[in-house]
């Protein structure tokens, strides 16, 4: 169908392209299983108030309805704002809405990009 030359420098490109997305795979941000445990506060709050625990929960639930994304403050001062794997993704208030302002431990898969922290929740429940 193609004539030779034309064949092959089409099969080299197919590897070329082939070898470029295996080589891309670990930069994609592999994550790692993990469990934490912290508040959820709203994100504003978080970063701008420079808190170790919410408000209270009234204050982090009237800021998540008006749109800020709820984010888990660990002890150690880590933020990990809650993704989904999913595409599109979709936002995470709604799950952690429940516990806004209070105590959870999060386990999921949680993934690290020039310093700050995301992770994707598998199972969430108040910390005891």
């Amino acid at each position: 169908m193609f004539p030779g030359n034309l064949a092959n420098n089409m099969k080299l490109k197919l590897k070329f392209l082939i070898f470029c997305a295996a080589a891309a795979l670990p930069a994609m941000g592999a994550g790692s299983s993990t469990t934490v445990t912290g508040w959820v506060l709203d994100s504003a709050c978080a970063y701008t108030k420079a808190l170790t625990k919410p408000i209270s929960s009234e204050c982090a639930i009237a800021c998540a309805k008006q749109g800020s994304p709820l984010v888990i403050l660990t002890d150690d001062g880590a933020i990990y704002l809650p993704v989904a794997d999913t595409m599109p993704a979709k936002e995470q208030n709604t799950r952690l809405l429940p516990f806004a302002g209070k105590r959870v431990t999060v386990t999921g898969t949680a993934y690290e990009r020039s310093g700050s922290h995301a992770i994707v929740i598998e199972k969430i429940e108040p910390a005891s």
